[in-house]
C-alpha cells in the first residue's frame, strides 16, 4: 500500500486569511490535529505583523501547544529576519515563500521574485547551520491573479536554481487555484525531480481535488491541505481555502493509499475549526460525513 504525507496547514495557512482568533483557539486547533495521526503541522509563520496580523501570536502559539514527539512541526518565514525567529524559536522545518508571479510577489512581500531569490542563498546557509532543512514554496506556481497564466518553463527555472543553491524541498503553490489538471501536468513534467516535490492546491474553482490525482499520477506523493477548506491569502482576491484534508484523507483511503490519519477525529477537528472561524466551512466531507456513515 502507497503511504501519502499529508501536512496539515490550516493553522496557518488557514487562519492567517480568516479574522485573528485568540492565541488559545489557535492552540486548541493545534493540539486537536496532532490527535488525529496527521505527521507534519504548519503551525505558524513568522511576518511583520503589520503585514499579516494574525500571525502576531507567532511565539506565543508555539510556545503553548502541546508537541507530540510523532508530529512534525513546520514555520513559514518570508525572509532572514524570519527564519532567525523561527530558529530561534526551534523550529527545525522551515519553509521559505518566492512568488513565480513578480507581481505577487511584490504584493506578498513587497520585493521582486528575483530579488527573494538573490537573498535565498543566505536563507538556506543561514536555515543549515541552525540545523534545520529549507524548502522552497513557490507560491502561484499555476497561475497568478495579477498576471494571469504563468510559463512553466519559468517555475522550471525557479526549482533549477534553487537545487542549484541547496534547498531540502520544493513546493509548488496553487496560490489563488488556478491550477487543473493539465496546468498540473505542464508543471510536474517541466521539474527536476533532484528532491523531493509537494503540491499545495486550492480548491477556488473545483479543482483541488482532481489536481491531487493528476499529481499523484505522475509519481508526487507529499500534499498540504487544510482542515475544513480553511484558508485562501491576503493577497489573492478571490482565492478560498486549500483542499480540505478531511476530503484529500476522505478520497485517498477509499482509493487504497495510506495517510495514518484518523478520518472521524479529523472531522471532529474540522468542527472545531468551523466553531472557532464562526462560519460555516467549505468542506463536503464536514457537511456530509463520510461515505460509510449511514443514517441511522
Amino acid at each position: 500500500m502507497t503511504t501519502i504525507s499529508i501536512r496539515e496547514v490550516g493553522p496557518r495557512d488557514g487562519l492567517q486569511n480568516e479574522a485573528p482568533v485568540p492565541a488559545a483557539a489557535k492552540v486548541e486547533l493545534i493540539d486537536a490535529l496532532s490527535a488525529t495521526g496527521v505527521r507534519r503541522i504548519e503551525a505558524v509563520s513568522f511576518v511583520h505583523p503589520k503585514a499579516i496580523p494574525q500571525m502576531a501570536d507567532a511565539d506565543e502559539v508555539w510556545a503553548k501547544i502541546a508537541r507530540d514527539p510523532d508530529v512534525r512541526y513546520s514555520a513559514l518565514v518570508p525572509n532572514v529576519r524570519g527564519a532567525e525567529r523561527a530558529l530561534a524559536a526551534g523550529f527545525t522545518e522551515v519553509e521559505v515563500v518566492v512568488s513565480a508571479s513578480d507581481t505577487h510577489n511584490r504584493k506578498n512581500i513587497n520585493r521582486s521574485t528575483e530579488e527573494s531569490l538573490a537573498e535565498l542563498p543566505a536563507l538556506i546557509e543561514l536555515l543549515h547551520a541552525g540545523g534545520a532543512s529549507a524548502e522552497l514554496i513557490i507560491a502561484t506556481s499555476f497561475g497568478c491573479p495579477y498576471e494571469g497564466d504563468v510559463d512553466p518553463g519559468r517555475v522550471a527555472g525557479i526549482v533549477e536554481r534553487a537545487i542549484g543553491m541547496g534547498v531540502d524541498k520544493v513546493s509548488f503553490g496553487d496560490t489563488t487555484g488556478m491550477a487543473t489538471p493539465r496546468r498540473v501536468r505542464d508543471v510536474l513534467t517541466r521539474v527536476a525531480r533532484e528532491r523531493p516535490l509537494l503540491c499545495h492546491f486550492h480548491n477556488t474553482r473545483g479543482t483541488g481535488l482532481a489536481n491531487i490525482l493528476t499529481a499523484l499520477e505522475l509519481g508526487v506523493t507529499q500534499f498540504d491541505a487544510s482542515v475544513g477548506g480553511l484558508g485562501g491569502c491576503p493577497y489573492a482576491p478571490g482565492a478560498t481555502g486549500n483542499v480540505a484534508t478531511e476530503e484529500v484523507v476522505h478520497m485517498l483511503a477509499d482509493m487504497g493509499y495510506e495517510t495514518g490519519i484518523d478520518l472521524d477525529r479529523l472531522v471532529e477537528a474540522a468542527e472545531l475549526a468551523q466553531r472557532i472561524v464562526g462560519r460555516e466551512l467549505p468542506s463536503g466531507v464536514l457537511r456530509a460525513g463520510p461515505r460509510y456513515r449511514t443514517i441511522a
